[in-house]
């Protein structure tokens, strides 16, 4: 089986736990493991097949990965970009006290991007207008019952993710056991058919690509921030539309909850690095989101 191996060295502290956090989709996500020994084990399909990851920190400035499968070479190439190494901070310079001093007290966080359109979006559809709870189950049982085994002497269960050809194969009938309504199903299997164009998106300016992707049916703004933030590392990509992202905000830096239109006009001073601020609030630990009362219990769609 092919295998390969690499470092990455940063000027600072090297911190591959917070780069690549976004990308895992809960505790149980089958292309995700946290190792007790603080690896980080990823799967991916690669243009050049099936890859399983080992990601740690082998130093206080270095990042080791080994890589098996058939993507592993191609995954090696991708790895300074998947974690940060070319994240471009130029022009952030936050004047607001609270985003100052999340910069200060993390200023290691990088932004990496993956460069894989169709691993990104497909979960951000999945969490399209539903508790995050429900979206993983959903990804859980998909990726399970529809992605290939992990290469290499990956943990038990992780799984590769479906293929474009195996999203667009998925019955009508699974969906709705995995809990995904019509409308979600529609949009994740029409992605799918588009799935060659999807992936040139790389190639485009990030405002350009999001743009594009919010042409498909079913695929709007936020959809299109959190697969920018993924694939591309978007530092704008601003998750307009969130149930809880604006609230956050608001009462992160002004000490009360505010509205979209109200978020990206506080944010508008940080433009180009929106997604940025977001993410400095969260990993800095300034982030203040109370919240109030039990949430709504989620309907089971096999039971309907």
């Amino acid at each position: 089986m092919p295998s390969c191996s690499a470092s990455v060295v940063f000027a600072g502290p090297a911190s591959p736990g917070l780069t690549l956090a976004p990308l895992r989709r809960g505790r149980g996500d089958p292309c995700h493991h946290d190792a007790p020994d603080g690896a980080i084990w990823r799967t991916s399909l690669m243009r050049t097949g099936p890859v399983t990851a080992r990601i740690c920190r082998g130093a206080p400035d270095t990042v080791d990965c080994e890589a098996w499968g058939p993507g592993a070479g191609e995954f090696i190439e991708m790895l300074p970009a998947l974690l940060g190494a070319d994240d471009d901070t130029t022009g952030f310079q936050p004047a607001e006290p609270t985003l100052a001093a999340a910069w200060r007290r993390v200023p290691h966080l990088r932004l990496g991007r993956t460069g894989r359109v169709l691993e990104a979006l497909m979960p951000a559809v999945l969490e399209q207008r539903v508790y995050g709870t429900d979206a993983r189950r959903a990804w859980r049982r998909l990726v399970n019952r529809y992605g290939a085994p992990a290469p290499g002497p990956a943990p038990e269960h992780l799984r590769v993710p479906p293929s474009a050809d195996a999203w667009r194969r998925i019955p009508s009938w699974e969906f709705h056991l995995a809990n995904v309504d019509p409308a979600r199903a529609r949009t994740m299997v029409g992605c799918a058919q588009r799935a060659d164009a999807l992936e040139r998106l790389v190639n485009r300016p990030p405002d350009s690509a999001r743009a594009a992707m919010m042409s498909l049916p079913g695929v709007g703004e936020w959809t299109a921030a959190e697969t920018a933030q993924r694939a591309f590392g978007d530092a704008d990509a601003l998750s307009v539309g969130d149930y809880h992202l604006a609230k956050m905000v608001g009462w992160s830096l002004l000490g009360h909850p505010i509205d979209d239109p109200a978020m990206v006009e506080l944010l508008e001073p940080v433009r180009p690095h929106r997604h940025r601020a977001v993410r400095l609030l969260e990993a800095s630990g300034l982030a203040v989101n109370p919240r109030f009362g039990p949430r709504a219990p989620i309907p089971n769609l096999a039971e309907m």
